[in-house]
């Protein structure tokens, strides 16, 4: 039988080195989806629920792999619905490729069935490449050059290949004019590093500093090393963008933790006392969580010169590899004799974890956020993959999980969009079939689509080797994080016809597909539930009802956001008594500090 379009893009995918597809059936891919059949699901096909998850599935694949993630759709609805996951990727610069089917050639242009003009749909999404391959003989370039820019730039790329094509008879390109061969698949990165003259500059305002501040992002994953010697020498304290979470463990005694809205008091206090920053690997935003311009001298590394010196006056731009650029400058850093700085910041950060402690024990009705993840933090594996979603969850995560050494941890950082948290976690089960992962996820989020993704996980709980992937819902009938932007930001009471949520039994519908399914209701039972969990043979879904009235108002919230609040709760909060009282007893643990907790 002679091969196909569909067969030699199966066949093309197998010498990537790809293991599986996530994806959702339909007839404008069923070249492919017959290839795949004949190659004895060779990348394994995984089937979503949604073609959305499957996007998101991919980039929780390729944040947690290191690798490139595919997913693929049919034409017309099946590709819009792949862009939201793939927004995700370009926005928090993971390597994703799409492949997405079209109309027959023969059909386009006379307002078929499913057309959709699918160059213009994906031309910002994936900016970086974006090809319809309309011949045989253009395939294997067009795949090959996804997948390496995919990796190379660090966004997701696009394939468009129409559904006549696909069974088509294979010819390779020749050697002809106006033919485009390819290279076999393997891609070998070099580590560049910045100039020479530039890094001594770089040590020169290190040097002449007192207080460093250091900021990590995920681009400072592979220098995690290289940091804790330059904090060492320095006595600097190190403070992580929400992507970088992970890239040092909490127990580190300088590490100050998040920094941001979402941060804590000691990454806040740090920079607004410190006279030096390094920023390493993060394109942090919000620059009024940075020191106050002219403040300090700061010093930026970054992989990409795209994204360096946006946030803040950076004196010295150091464009290169993390790690290999920081080799280069350690030897140039010279040690700094006195303590002060250092043993200022370990005070802090030994306060608030002290501070965290107490928060999370204060009573709620009927669990504390808080204390769910503060169990966690006591009782997760040291290997675990934690995943968050977008909502009021995501403070909890950012703030009161405490990442190990080895731990991996991350969200939909920049796109901040709800729904990534449970396709996340299966991206990271098929990335790490060995590891336990643990998904933080809101009741919103898992209304949206969570539930649904509940029986892929049940349907391929099989294929992983530590079956333990446990989905851990925040289960307050309210729209949390938005209900609490309207008090902060706008002075504007809950709106209850936008805000609530009807009520579901979590735990019930995880144990109709055969899950665990555990409810909790005491904050006595949390850690007993979580050792279940943890303990559990198959998939498990803690369904956790707790207080959506506990502020997840910042440590250093302004006098404006408080105020706002309190104008809110003036024009008639629902259950204005409760959120006053837990917003008072929450936030006087903190005038607590450098006290022992009773």
């Amino acid at each position: 039988m002679a091969q196909t379009v569909g067969d030699h893009l199966v066949r093309r995918l197998q010498e990537w080195g790809v293991a599986q597809v996530f994806a959702y059936p339909g007839d404008g891919i069923n070249g492919i989806l017959a290839a795949m059949g004949r190659a004895g699901d060779v990348p394994r096909f995984v089937q979503s629920r949604h073609e959305e998850m499957s996007a998101f599935a991919a980039v929780g694949y390729a944040k947690f792999s290191g690798r490139v993630g595919v997913c693929m759709a049919t034409s017309g609805p099946g590709a819009i619905h792949l862009l939201n996951g793939l927004y995700d990727a370009k926005l928090d610069h993971v390597p994703v490729v799409a492949i997405v089917g079209q109309t027959a050639r023969s059909a386009m242009g006379g307002s078929y069935q499913q057309e959709v003009d699918l160059q213009a749909l994906f031309k910002d999404v994936a900016s970086e490449y974006l090809v319809e391959v309309n011949v045989a003989e253009q395939l294997p370039n067009a795949l090959d050059r996804a997948i390496r820019t995919a990796e190379a730039s660090r966004a997701p790329t696009a394939v468009i290949i129409p559904s006549d094509l696909q069974e088509e008879e294979y010819a390779a390109p020749e050697h002809a004019f106006k033919q485009v061969p390819s290279s076999p698949p393997g891609t070998a990165w070099a580590h560049s590093v910045a100039s020479g003259e530039d890094i001594a500059r770089a040590a020169d305002v290190i040097n002449a500093g007192e207080r460093l501040a250091v900021l990590v992002g995920q681009g400072a994953r592979n220098a995690a090393e290289h940091v804790r010697r330059l904090a060492d020498l320095t006595g600097a304290g190190v403070a992580k963008a929400l992507l970088g979470k992970d890239v040092l463990p909490d127990d580190l005694p300088y590490v100050t933790g998040a920094i941001g809205l979402l941060g804590t008091r000691p990454s806040y206090e740090m920079m607004r006392d410190c006279d030096t920053l390094l920023i390493v690997g993060s394109n942090f935003p919000y620059s009024q969580f940075l020191p106050e311009f002219g403040q300090a001298r700061a010093v930026q590394i970054d992989i990409d010169g795209r994204f360096i010196g946006m946030r803040y006056p950076t004196e010295v731009n150091l464009v290169g590899d993390a790690a290999a650029t920081l080799d280069a400058l350690l030897p140039m850093v010279r040690p700094k004799p006195d303590n002060a700085w250092r043993e200022a910041i370990e005070r802090n950060v030994a306060e608030w974890w002290a501070t965290m402690d107490r928060e999370a024990r204060v009573a709620a009705k009927p669990v504390n956020p808080m204390l769910i993840v503060s169990e966690l933090s006591r009782r997760v594996p040291g290997n675990a993959i934690v995943t968050a979603d977008s909502g009021s969850s995501t403070n909890w995560y950012a703030r009161n999980l405490r990442m190990r050494e080895g731990m991996r941890g991350s969200l939909s950082g920049t796109l901040a969009t709800m729904g990534p948290g449970v396709p996340y976690a299966i991206g990271a089960k098929f990335a790490c079939p060995d590891r336990p992962v643990v998904a933080l996820v809101g009741d919103g989020a898992m209304q949206m689509n969570g539930l649904a993704e509940l029986i892929t996980v049940a349907r391929y709980q099989h294929l992983w080797r530590d079956p333990r992937l446990v989905v851990c819902v925040f289960h307050n009938n309210d729209l949390n994080q938005v209900t609490w932007e309207l008090r902060a930001m706008g002075g504007a009471p809950k709106f209850e016809a936008s805000q609530s949520l009807p009520d579901v039994d979590y735990a019930l519908f995880a144990r109709s597909l055969g899950l665990e399914g555990i409810t909790v209701a005491e904050p006595d039972r949390l850690g007993e539930a979580w050792d279940r969990a943890f303990a559990s043979g198959v998939p498990t879904v803690l369904d956790i009802h707790c207080d959506p009235e506990v502020p997840p108002i910042p440590p250093h919230a302004t006098f404006d956001q408080v105020r706002s609040v309190t104008e809110a709760v003036l024009k008639g909060d629902p259950d204005a008594f409760h959120l006053v009282a837990q917003g008072v007893k929450t936030k006087a643990q903190e005038f607590l500090r450098g006290r022992r907790s009773g």
